[in-house]
């Protein structure tokens, strides 16, 4: 599968143009603008002359999600290093450019960029500024499809999450009820539908094992159910009540916040409908939905970022691109925390084993990487 193009606006790069379009880079802020974590009163080792940054995509560092994921794990990275660490946050899509010139001009030695909404962006800056380092949140940087990515010095961390999925799928189906397990995402990128892929390749290797016919609403494996976006919205709330509405009792959102408003039309349902997460073990990142949530499919973009950062900081970044999967621990399935008594321990002995079967090559997955 090609991964969707992304349009990217370019923004010029002006102290004013940043003003006006976003959080321009300032020192001793944490959110919407730069951050710093150097030397601290509890750090005994000689502050380092390194500086790692990150660039938000436009669902900003607070999304419970990929990017306040992927902030955290460069953030604690630049502290264990005792460097200094500098974020700016994306509003819009005409903030990728100019925030990127920004952590240029600030002098950062390794720029995260968070999505592949960046993409096309980041390859440009990486261009422009061969000996600076890029680290690319969940794209390959290949913008021209020929394979191979567009700039030597970008390193993209990539994430096999199908196989996570694959897991959840295979569990949804054996904790079923009515038979019928659902899904929707934001906007049929690879990186989204690669989770409904997994899921339901699971739910299918559940049925041919099981002999049992449970049935996925809002993906068939090409065509699916969208929202448009990845906002917590009207559009997103309808899409959930509309999967709902076809009798399913598990379902999985795919597309950052969009899981509120999948919360908010189970509420609304009055049904015993089990939700799942994606992204983050989002059980610890909302608890509004803990007694709702079956589990979630995780991207461990946190720990790669993490790994990357202090790999660079110490002189040996490598920009041979990542792939997160259930072996090197990049991908997983969340504990099943409330929901652990309401699922038979069989079928978690059966997961258990298939994660095992998958990393062992015994049980193929199928996603666009490895197509």
């Amino acid at each position: 599968m090609k991964t969707v193009m992304r349009g990217v606006a370019l923004a010029a790069a002006t102290a004013l143009a940043l003003a006006a379009c976003a959080s321009a880079p300032d020192e001793g802020s944490t959110s919407s603008s730069t951050d710093t974590a150097g030397a601290s009163e509890t750090q005994t080792a000689e502050p380092i002359d390194y500086t790692a940054c990150i660039v938000s995509d436009a669902g900003g560092f607070d999304d419970k999600s990929f990017n306040q994921l992927s902030f955290e794990g460069t953030k604690k990275a630049a502290a264990d290093l005792n460097a200094n660490f500098k974020s700016v946050q994306s509003d819009s899509e005409t903030d990728f450019q100019p925030n990127l010139e920004a952590m240029v001009g600030v002098g950062c030695n390794t720029i995260v960029s968070v999505g592949f909404a960046l993409s096309a962006a980041t390859v440009e800056s990486a261009l422009a500024n061969p000996d600076l380092e890029y680290v690319l949140v969940d794209d390959a940087a290949d913008n021209d499809f020929n394979g191979e990515k567009d700039a030597p010095n970008i390193k993209p961390l990539l994430y096999d999450t199908a196989q996570a999925a694959f897991l959840v799928g295979y569990l949804s189906a054996g904790y079923s009820q009515t038979g019928k397990v659902g899904t929707f995402g934001g906007q049929p990128y690879p990186t989204v539908t690669i989770f409904m892929d997994g899921f339901k390749q699971g739910v299918d290797y559940y049925n041919k094992v099981k002999g049992t016919s449970v049935a996925v609403v809002g993906w068939d494996g090409k065509d699916g159910s969208f929202t448009g976006g990845f906002e917590a919205n009207d559009t997103a709330k309808a899409t959930a009540t509309n999967i709902i509405g076809q009798g399913v009792d598990v379902l999985l959102p795919v597309g950052g916040p969009i899981y509120q408003s999948a919360r908010d039309a189970i509420a609304d349902s009055g049904k015993d409908i089990a939700l799942i997460g994606v992204d983050a073990d989002v059980y610890n990142t909302d608890p509004s939905v803990q007694d709702i949530l079956l589990t979630s499919i995780m991207k461990n973009m946190d720990v790669s970022c993490y790994d990357t950062i202090m790999a660079a900081g110490e002189g040996s970044f490598d920009p041979t691109a990542y792939v997160g999967t259930l072996e090197n621990g990049g991908v997983g399935m969340a504990p099943l925390h409330n929901f652990e008594s309401k699922v038979d321990p069989g079928l978690v002995a059966e997961v258990d084993q298939l994660k095992q079967d998958i990393i062992d090559g015994t049980v193929p997955v199928t996603s666009y990487l490895n197509q």
